[in-house]
């Protein structure tokens, strides 16, 4: 397993994982990249400078990224599947009352009955500032997620004024004309035009650019658009879905092995950030298959690669309902079908991704079993390498140990035991023997309190293997 070249186009990573962005909000894969191309086109078309078309660039790649923070509260209020919720909010003008309230009743409890469906209407009424709030959270977390990634200002603010509208009436702060940040003000109008030529064509994508022109969109772009619309080389050009030349050539952005670990991390927390009962899932079976790495002799180059494998790893939950993944009860076949599919997602979607492409195998057989019982390729025995054992191993371990909505989270005595009768014809027995002397040194997570507290204890034994290392070197 290799982490990839040194040095590595950026746009190429982040486009590739904008894949995973694009089913969080229940688009079509290559939304993402798409808005891109019609936003930097538009961008050509106001002959923005070199340096704000860069800004712009990697706000247009990025601008869903905080998607995953409203999911589960979502599914929650409207007790609906959310990918379906935030795909048909986004074809509807929700800024107008009546129009949203429409929406609303299209889109609450669709299997409910008539009278559980209106007590679902009632209460969204009653919640008051639920838009606001939603996308709030949303907005929020992507300009976060954008300055974790070392971007600039003018590109988180971007993301965080995604949904403002030029008449004022846009979320989450009502901003209005040219509080707007004029990049914001892109992305707004490139999202939307992209996801009506997606669905209708170019007419239908300049008819909702000049239906909400002085509404959603500021009257300027737009006419910058009606340009757009009249290129045919680029709309035909369209669908190859090749954003590279459009990054400003001076002003070309590399991805070396500490940007790659950033992004992991980063993306790390839009995956566990899409349901309540997995948050920190992703950094925690990190850190424990991390410890289970060093207490076996691994070197820092495959350390480095299974923290990213490992960070990664539940990747393709973003493409799970969260009326699944936050489901207090048995789930039933076709759902358990769903949740079976998200190890294959990880494959695809880590796949693209240059740098992150050869760790797709080892993210994806999490569920993989040494005796051929797990999914979603049914591997055994060796066709199981150490690092796909050891991910295993820590993700049930993490699993077991935090609380779920189907029940409460075990202590560590209890989930070790299961581990040791998994083991070894299910689970590595090298990695339950480590696992259990990594949990009786660090003390388990429910028992040693906070999960930081945890993951500290675990770092510390990481250090103390470098520090070993260091002194056999010598």
């Amino acid at each position: 397993m290799s982490a990839g070249p040194r040095q590595i186009a950026l746009s190429e990573v982040i486009s590739g994982l904008s894949y995973a962005l694009d089913l969080t909000e229940g688009e079509p894969p290559g939304h993402a990249v798409r808005s891109c191309l019609i936003g930097m086109r538009v961008a050509d078309e106001i002959g923005l400078d070199s340096e704000t078309r860069s800004h712009l660039y990697y706000a247009l790649l990025l601008k869903d990224a905080g998607c995953s923070a409203n999911s589960a509260r979502m599914a929650a209020l409207f007790g609906a599947d959310d990918h379906r919720a935030k795909r048909t909010s986004k074809r509807v003008d929700w800024s107008g009352r009546f129009p949203a309230f429409v929406w609303a009743l299209r889109t609450v409890a669709p299997e409910g009955r008539a009278r559980q469906r209106l007590e679902r209407l009632l209460a969204i009424k009653a919640e008051g500032e639920v838009t606001r709030a939603l996308m709030q959270a949303r907005c929020d977390r992507g300009a976060e997620i954008a300055h974790l990634l070392g971007f600039e200002a003018p590109t988180a603010e971007a993301i965080r004024a995604l949904d403002e509208h030029w008449d004022g009436h846009g979320q989450p702060r009502g901003l209005r004309g040219e509080e707007i940040p004029l990049l914001g003000r892109i992305l707004c109008l490139a999202q939307t035009t992209e996801i009506f030529h997606a669905d209708g064509g170019l007419e239908a994508a300049w008819q909702v650019a000049r239906r909400r022109s002085g509404g959603w969109f500021d009257p300027h772009l737009v006419d910058a658009f009606g340009a757009v619309c009249r290129d045919t080389d680029f709309w035909q050009t369209l669908p190859e879905l090749d954003v590279s030349p459009w990054e400003p050539a001076d002003r070309l952005l590399m991805a070396n092995e500490a940007r790659l670990d950033a992004i992991a991390y980063a993306f790390a927390g839009v995956i566990d950030a899409k349901s309540p009962w997995t948050y920190r899932h992703s950094d925690r079976a990190c850190v424990i298959t991390l410890g289970l790495a060093a207490a076996l002799g691994a070197d820092d180059d495959e350390l480095s690669d299974l923290r990213r494998a490992a960070l990664l790893h539940d990747v393709g939950k973003l493409a799970v309902s969260n009326r699944i993944l936050d489901k207090p009860g048995k789930l039933t076949p076709s759902e358990f079908a769903k949740i079976r599919e998200h190890p294959v997602m990880t494959r695809r979607i880590l796949e693209r991704v240059p740098g992150f492409g050869a760790l797709a195998p080892v993210a994806a057989a999490h569920h993989e079993r040494l005796d051929g019982s797990g999914y979603p390729q049914g591997l055994a025995g060796d066709e199981l390498t150490m690092p796909m054992r050891l991910l295993a191993v820590a993700d049930v371990y993490e699993a077991l140990t935090s609380e779920r909505p189907y029940r409460a989270a075990m202590r560590s005595e209890e989930a070790m035991a299961i581990i040791r009768v998994e083991a070894p014809h299910h689970l590595d027995q090298d990695a339950a023997v480590a696992l259990g002397t990594l949990a009786h040194d660090t003390a388990a997570p429910v028992e040693a309190g906070p999960a930081q507290h945890h993951e500290e204890r675990i770092e510390g034994v990481l250090d103390r293997h470098a520090a070993r290392s260091a002194s056999d070197d010598a």
